[in-house]
């Protein structure tokens, strides 16, 4: 069985809106590793859409991109892509497939059948699926800014407090940490 593992960018005052992260060469090359280790991509319908919005059409060449990001969205486009959602079925992006119906069974069984393990990628999905005692890892992104405004890193709460170990922290150039913490079990 693989892993679930959360990543996202999220501001030291836990903001999760994608546009306050800082976007250079080292901080999409950290996403794409993370992307390259794993075996599928799993977001909520809403992170689909933003992505299936600018994604496929730089990996298609027909919108401009520097290198970093053309590699990003070329294997983007090859990864196997889950999307939860309750109002929309079909997802024409390359590789992409409805997870509906029971969150928990769907993911556990999503997560069943990727043993290289499963991303995801959504805040609102993410702290559903951590309710559900689903995440296994947590590969988060600590950006130097305080936005001051939402969307929050876990607004709707848990059900507890979840006690996590240190793997690892790295520092980027540019002032951001890659954090690592397993969920400690037990």
């Amino acid at each position: 069985m693989g892993r679930l593992t959360f990543s996202i960018n999220v501001t030291l005052d836990g903001c999760i809106d994608h546009r306050e992260g800082i976007a250079d060469d080292e901080t999409h090359a950290f996403f794409t590793a993370l992307m390259d280790e794993a075996g599928a991509m799993l977001w909520g319908r809403v992170t689909y859409e933003l992505m299936e919005g600018y994604w496929p059409a730089v990996a298609r060449g027909e919108q401009q991109a520097p290198p970093a990001l053309r590699e990003w969205a070329v294997k983007l486009d090859a990864k196997p892509k889950y999307v939860v959602s309750s109002t929309r079925e079909q997802f024409p992006w390359n590789n992409s497939h409805h997870v509906a119906g029971d969150l928990h069974a769907g993911v556990q069984k999503l997560k069943d059948a990727t043993p290289a393990g499963v991303l995801v990628g959504s805040g609102k999905l993410a702290a559903a699926l951590d309710r559900l005692d689903l995440i296994d890892e947590y590969k988060l992104l600590i950006h130097p800014r305080i936005a001051g405004h939402g969307p929050t890193l876990y607004e709707g709460g848990l059900p507890g407090t979840r006690r996590l170990e240190l793997v690892s922290a790295r520092p980027l150039r540019c002032g951001a940490v890659a954090m690592h913490y397993r969920r400690a079990r037990g």
